[in-house]
């Protein structure tokens, strides 16, 4: 029998993702979006106990953007999601693909040991996982 190889998270995960502060103005998350090339924020936590946020650029343009609200006066942490649903980097990315259907997401932080070590998405899950199928 034939045993296909078990694709983890960590496999196809990537480390394009930018900490900001809650307090932060969108103005700024987007500035660091653009300067970083990235689509997805992690609100970093307040102190140990706290949970990480998630904060995706199509949160700005439905939250902020289409209700006409400031960005220098709206701040990250009033757009956010949290607690940011995460995986664990050993998830086979078959359940990893199931959690986002199950909770209509598109990408969480991958978390090790109490802290973010990637981001993963559809995305990386389809483009890298089925090149490490072969």
């Amino acid at each position: 029998m034939n045993q296909k190889k078990v694709i983890r998270v960590r496999d196809v995960m990537v480390n394009a993702y930018v900490m900001i502060d809650g307090i932060a103005t969108v103005k700024e998350g987007i500035r660091l979006a653009r300067e970083h090339v990235v689509k997805v924020l992690v609100v970093n936590k307040r102190y140990d106990d706290d949970e990480y946020g998630i904060v995706l650029m199509n949160d700005i343009a439905k939250k902020i953007l289409a209700q006409n609200r400031s960005v220098e006066r709206s701040n990250i942490y009033e757009i956010m999601t949290k607690p940011a649903l995460s995986v664990a980097p050993d998830m086979n990315v078959k359940y990893c693909a199931r959690l986002f259907e199950r909770f209509g997401i598109s990408r969480a932080p991958v978390i090790e040991d109490g802290k973010i070590i990637g981001i993963v998405s559809y995305n990386n899950i389809v483009l890298n996982g089925m090149a490490l199928e072969g």
